[in-house]
């Protein structure tokens, strides 16, 4: 019997894989092997901007009133109040960042130094380096399979005699289960402050994300729904809170969130309320610092506002539309659509996929997805494997001092890592403000991919082993394939 060496048999199957792989037309074919891209016309670009916009700008620029002080100025004023009104309720507080407003609400309430504040695993970096500006340590939680937000019960099982706050995470589409997250504040006396970065107009029984707990966090950074390019909103429960977090964010002056008289600027009545605004510099309410709204990016948010709700009702009907589509296809599972979420939004659109169906896991998936021009990403990592998300490294205060909850090696929540590492997607918002076709290339390129499962995994397999070895004749093969055939000249990074 002739003996076949290893190296020989995965030659043999990596040629017939390949041979099959090359035997589709160019339209069956993916991008990423030679193939016919899905969508060649580029989605819509963000953020929509018209006349409005510059008009817009112009008037604050002309007004004289460029910054954020005397805090709140008029365009700040009228945004803070629209903002509330579209979201459903609370005390609205422009501040610079979406960031800060986490922060800053923690202090609104005392919660400070060697306090916890439960956050979920799965989540851009700064809802967990809030806490820490507070002073205040995050204790991440693992999150629930089913929305990818934070879960209750891993919530319930983190809380000890010092857990003070939770930060529930409304995620892409989706939101938190604030009923059995705002059960158990209750039950332990706990402040709920929602991260609502991806939740601008999303609802939960008729109320807006925001308004539920006792804090919601909005950012306007440039890729949110809603945007001023950078900004933040802090929804605050109460007047009082408000009234606190405005003097944070306004060096520690007594602030007053109320709207100035309309009058033209520089006028004697906006003078004189100058002139009261200076008087309070030494009334100091607290200790505070300067992370303001500008004008400039308030008039932009008013603009901002009146596009909104057209925006919103045309992503969830999209959205809609998509998850009809979705569900044609093998390997695919939708996150849970939870009834009591009555209206959704849409920052990214997230699903999962089943590696073992595609063949591959995520990142190969979105990588196939991307060179059939779709907008895509695999998500966040997990928290506790972040690399924006490093405390150790830096030489701050929390970390320092309480290192045990820094240790990383011995974390483990198997569902933000599933979620992370293998299966989650996140379509660009782009996506469904192309009409249905936008959405229909979208389901045409995944079930394109999906139904080209062996050469993906050759393709997949050719990468791991090149990493490895790209001595080894047959992967170098299919890596000189590979790159040779790469749409547009994109390489894939090996």
């Amino acid at each position: 019997m002739q003996y076949i060496s290893d190296e020989k048999k995965s030659a043999n199957t990596f040629k017939k894989e390949l041979e099959i792989a090359q035997g589709r037309s160019a339209t069956d074919n993916l991008a990423s092997l030679g193939g016919t891209p899905v969508r060649t016309e580029p989605y819509p670009e963000w953020p929509i901007i018209d006349r409005r916009d510059v008009e817009a700008v112009t008037t604050a620029v002309e007004s004289g009133r460029w910054g954020g002080s005397p805090y709140p100025g008029a365009q700040t004023v009228a945004f803070a109040n629209k903002f509330a009104k579209m979201q459903g309720g609370g005390f609205a507080v422009p501040m610079v960042n979406g960031t800060v407003t986490m922060e800053v609400a923690l202090r609104a309430v005392s919660i400070g130094w060697g306090d916890e504040v439960i956050v979920p695993a799965y989540t851009f970096q700064a809802t967990a380096t809030a806490p820490m500006a507070a002073g205040a340590i995050p204790v991440i939680v693992d999150i629930d399979r089913n929305t990818y937000c934070i879960d209750p019960v891993a919530i319930e099982k983190a809380i000890t005699d010092k857990t003070r706050a939770i930060i529930p995470v409304h995620l892409g589409a989706q939101m938190a289960d604030m009923d059995a997250i705002m059960a158990i504040a209750e039950r332990h006396d706990l402040i709920v402050i929602e991260d609502c970065a991806h939740a601008h107009g999303a609802m939960w029984k008729g109320r807006g994300a925001g308004t539920i707990g006792h804090f919601g966090s909005f950012s306007f950074q440039s890729s949110k729904i809603l945007t001023t390019g950078e900004g933040g909103v802090l929804l605050c429960r109460t007047q009082e809170l408000a009234e606190r977090a405005a003097s944070i964010i306004n060096c520690g002056r007594p602030t007053q969130l109320q709207a100035p008289e309309a009058t033209p600027a520089n006028s004697n009545s906006q003078t004189v309320r100058a002139f009261m605004d200076l008087s309070n510099q030494e009334r100091v309410s607290t200790l505070g610092t300067n992370c303001r709204m500008t004008e400039i990016q308030a008039a932009l948010g008013n603009v901002a506002l009146e596009r909104f709700p057209e925006q919103v009702a045309q992503r969830e009907a999209m959205v809609n539309y998509l998850e009809e589509r979705l569900v044609e296809i093998p390997g695919i599972r939708l996150l849970k659509k939870d009834t009591r979420h009555s209206r959704r939004s849409f920052y990214k659109y997230i699903f999962a996929i089943e590696p073992k169906v595609f063949g591959a896991k995520h990142d190969a998936v979105c990588l196939a997805l991307y060179l059939e021009g779709i907008p895509c990403w695999t998500g966040y990592p997990a928290m506790h494997r972040y690399d924006l998300f490093q405390p150790k490294l830096s030489r701050l205060p929390v970390p320092s001092a309480f290192p045990q909850y820094f240790d990383f090696k011995a974390m483990s929540f198997p569902e933000a890592e599933r979620a992370s590492q293998h299966e989650a997607v996140w379509l660009d918002e782009s996506v469904v403000r192309a009409d249905k076709q936008g959405v229909d290339d979208v389901v045409k390129a995944i079930a394109k991919i999906q139904a080209n499962t062996v050469p993906l995994a050759v393709a997949n397999t050719a990468k791991k082993l090149a990493v490895k070895s790209l001595q080894f004749k047959p992967v170098r093969a299919l890596v000189d394939f590979y790159v040779s055939q790469s749409d547009k000249g994109l390489r894939p990074s090996f």
